[in-house]
């Protein structure tokens, strides 16, 4: 071992809500490992886990119509929310375990009950919404869904959308009392809290460098500590590449062949926050609205109820933006400089396929304030100009790959893993559902990449994660003892929540 270099078990890098729960879970199944995290930054979940640059929607598909797709025929496809609903109650279940250990003092800090809402205008809309309901309203996930097609109705459930609305198509509203709304930047500080009283080692403002692989398989980084620009070595049998963005450019860095072909197209979003507390006061929920021709998936217009720091706030957008930067804390060459020979026929070949994308961003980033705010009014009417005032969020990196379904080129829509042969290294990729999967993301990670240890983890996985290797759909009784127990520990309001319905009968496993 060369001067100065240190060895470890495990290396986190990134310090967000992804390395926050992996660390976390690996701390329950081998508290004897020795595990050191490198974050650039001066402080965890500054990037896209702060509470400001991700929206905060605990992902259950509760609301977001893009996760259900109305099929030729006419009927609605929900294996996508099923499976998204199921992955955020793994979460759910993780963070129920963690409070009833003692681990995780009061949930209200970081997770809240909130109604999610959908709201549509127009008569295909409005079916295509009827339709979503009764296919989600026959699966126990979605009990407690109601639907309304009638103003009066909607006045009760949004009435800061219905005031000064004038009614000249239909319109209709799906609400579910169920969902949440998730503070990930303050769950990601309150978990590296934890990690920091378990002998984590946490380096801030420390950016890893450049890795390579020891001759005996081990990882060496080299990385620099920028509060005092020297440069250290550290060297791990098991790397994970938690960096949002900039998790290309590190996967790219470590040479894995598995790594090789993919590229990254980044987005950054826009979001108009209320500063009339009057107009935040009146309205309690999340609504998700359609997604424009043309809009990319994370495009899709929501009135957002939030807590953040522990103050009730109202945002609406995103508004798509551009910017070559990874991070918001990047490079303006990051863009550029992640372009590799390895790469360069697939992000050609998605350029050419996305010209619709790119002219929608151009679009967005000319839009004045004003332009916003007209798109603001098909939510709010009656909007003020000087009510609202306009942020920028976080830059998410969209994963660019060849696939046998989309062929060269093609752009992903969700969060991936990439790991080696030999699970010696891992990197996490892409963007929404994101931080609301978290756990399930990780379990992943340790089920592929530490494959000689399952066996002994497994049954303390599954006092974590009470439904682990089960379909939850398919076990009715599980499902209402997780619901009662996840949603005592966690603080959720029980408001007239029907008991789930249990059936012999077998459901669609996804």
């Amino acid at each position: 071992m060369s001067y100065g270099e240190k060895k470890t078990d495990v290396i986190l890098i990134g310090a967000g809500i992804m390395s926050a729960t992996l660390g976390t879970i690996l701390k329950e199944l081998a508290p004897e490992w020795n595990i050191t995290v490198f974050e650039k930054l001066a402080a965890p979940g500054e990037e896209s886990s702060n509470e400001w640059n991700n929206a905060g929607t605990g992902h259950a598909a509760l609301c977001e119509l893009n996760y259900t797709v109305e099929k030729p025929d006419g009927t609605v496809d929900i294996k996508k929310a099923i499976k998204i609903n199921e992955q955020f109650r793994i979460s759910m279940q993780f963070w129920t375990y963690l409070v009833k250990k003692g681990l995780l003092h009061n949930p209200q800090d970081f997770i809240r009950a909130l109604p999610h809402m959908s709201f549509v205008q127009g008569e295909e809309n409005v079916s295509f919404l009827q339709k979503r309901f009764e296919a989600l309203s026959n699966h126990p996930f979605f009990q407690g869904m109601e639907f309304s097609d009638d103003p009066e109705k909607l006045k009760e459930w949004v009435p800061v959308i219905m005031e000064d609305r004038e009614i000249t198509e239909p319109i209709a509203a799906t609400k579910i009392d169920s969902g949440t709304d998730v503070n990930f930047g303050a769950l990601t500080r309150i978990l590296f809290d934890h990690l920091k009283s378990q002998n984590v080692q946490l380096n801030y403002q420390h950016t890893v460098k450049d890795m390579n692989r020891t001759s005996d398989g081990k990882w060496k980084l080299t990385v620099k500590n920028e509060a005092t620009s020297t440069v250290e070595h550290h060297v791990a049998n098991f790397v994970f590449i938690g960096g949002g963005g900039g998790s290309l450019h590190l996967l790219q860095k470590s040479g894995i062949p598995e790594g090789r072909g993919i590229g990254g197209f980044p987005v950054s979003g826009l979001f108009m926050v209320c500063n009339n507390p009057e107009v935040v006061e009146k309205h309690h929920a999340k609504v998700y609205g359609k997604a424009k021709v043309g809009a990319p998936p994370m495009s899709v217009p929501h009135l957002d109820t939030r807590f953040i720091d522990h103050k009730k706030s109202l945002l609406f957008g995103p508004f798509a933006g551009f910017s070559p930067k990874f991070l918001k804390t990047g490079s303006v060459f990051d863009l550029i400089t992640s372009i590799k020979p390895n790469n360069f026929l697939t992000m050609l070949t998605a350029g050419m396929k996305e010209i619709p994308l790119t002219k929608y961003l151009i679009q967005q980033v000319l839009l004045t304030k004003e332009q916003r705010m007209e798109e603001l009014r098909e939510f709010i009417p009656n909007a003020k100009t000087e009510d609202w005032d306009l942020i920028v969020a976080g830059q998410r990196v969209q994963v660019i790959k060849d696939t046998e379904a989309g062929g060269k080129g093609t752009l992903q829509f969700g969060t991936e893993v990439i790991h080696s042969e030999d699970g010696s290294i891992a990197a996490l990729l892409g963007a929404s559902p994101g931080a609301s999967t978290a756990v399930h993301v990780m379990l992943e990670v340790i089920t592929k990449c530490f494959p000689d240890f399952t066996d002994r983890w497994d049954e303390k996985i599954k006092e974590m994660i009470p439904s682990y290797g089960k379909v939850l759909g398919n076990e009715p009784r599980l499902l209402q003892e997780i619901h009662d127990s996840t949603t005592e520990a966690l603080g959720l309001i029980k408001k007239q929540e029907p008991k789930i319905k249990i059936e012999d009968r077998e459901l669609q496993e996804v």
